[in-house]
């Protein structure tokens, strides 16, 4: 199979849970130290080594694009100061990467959004980074070795990857958890999972259960990589609970039809999306900086 070099970013979404910071600056440019938090994210696809990105947004979501972008007067009048090195930093991205935005229209929830993306992506295989989730960058390189293995794995054998993370016990109902296939025994697996990533099949999700009902301890982080047909079953997957479309059935038919498995993550990650821990990840990343 060909290397993947194209990645979908969702950045539609309202930051209802960041009310009222996000009522007028995207949650995604909040900042984490010194630098917007979807920053942290386009940088470590670009570390992983793709070369096309496609935020998928809406009509507020424009300063987001325009971050991305070289702003001309502002280059100019830096370096008319003599402060080149800020504008070199300004203007950071590769020259053979591609930032791109299409609108999402309707918010029809996440699904929807991946299979807005699909003009640009084609028929490219792809990976799917969600900016709520930010990787810590700060430990070695394990903030893009996740993605990274990621593609790899998928470049092997073709099976689409969910990248996991184990959590407490009491975590458990706060996230999608994965039912591991009938032939992988889940104590087997977690003994080396914090050093080294690892893929296992899956055989499906469970969202956001009792421990009771938790079929392991492997929640969804907010990385994926996707064969191109999960278009196909977004595209037949009709709308569900709040009138969206979800993307967790697009990838049960993606399970039945193709198999799909899930890697587990090294190192740390912060939802960004959520006040507390927004918080908690600002501080750290700020003292990382210093």
């Amino acid at each position: 199979m060909k290397k993947i070099t194209h990645a979908v970013i969702p950045v539609a979404g309202f930051g209802t849970r960041m009310l009222p910071l996000s009522k007028a600056v995207p949650k995604e440019l909040l900042p984490l130290g010194n630098r917007p938090a979807i920053h942290y994210v386009v940088e470590e696809a670009i570390a992983a080594g793709i070369k096309h990105i496609v935020l998928v947004g809406h009509a507020q979501k424009s300063a987001i694009e325009n971050y991305f972008d070289i702003n001309a007067e502002l280059d100019n009048q830096l370096r008319h100061k003599g402060k080149d090195e800020l504008a070199d930093s300004l203007n950071w991205l590769p020259k053979d990467v591609t930032i791109s935005m299409i609108r999402q229209g309707q918010a029809l929830g996440l699904g929807h959004a991946v299979l807005a993306a699909r003009p640009i992506i084609g028929e490219h295989d792809f990976a799917v980074l969600l900016p709520d989730v930010v990787l810590d960058p700060f430990t070695t390189d394990l903030q893009s070795d996740n993605l990274a293995f990621m593609l790899n794995e998928f470049t092997q054998n073709g099976y689409s990857q969910i990248l996991v993370d184990k959590v407490a016990d009491e975590e458990v109902s706060k996230y999608g958890i994965a039912k591991l296939s009938a032939d992988t025994n889940f104590e087997d697996i977690t003994t080396d999972i914090t050093t080294v990533n690892a893929s296992f099949k899956v055989a499906g999700f469970v969202e956001k259960p009792s421990l009771a009902d938790a079929p392991s301890r492997l929640a969804v982080v907010g990385r994926y990589v996707f064969s191109n047909r999960i278009f196909d079953y977004l595209a037949n997957t009709k709308a569900s609970v709040g009138g969206e479309i979800q993307l967790t059935d697009a990838i049960d038919a993606l399970i039945s039809q193709q198999g799909v498995e899930v890697t587990t993550m090294l190192g740390n990650s912060y939802d960004a999306g959520d006040m507390q821990s927004y918080m908690q990840a600002f501080i750290y990343f700020a003292q990382q900086q210093l």
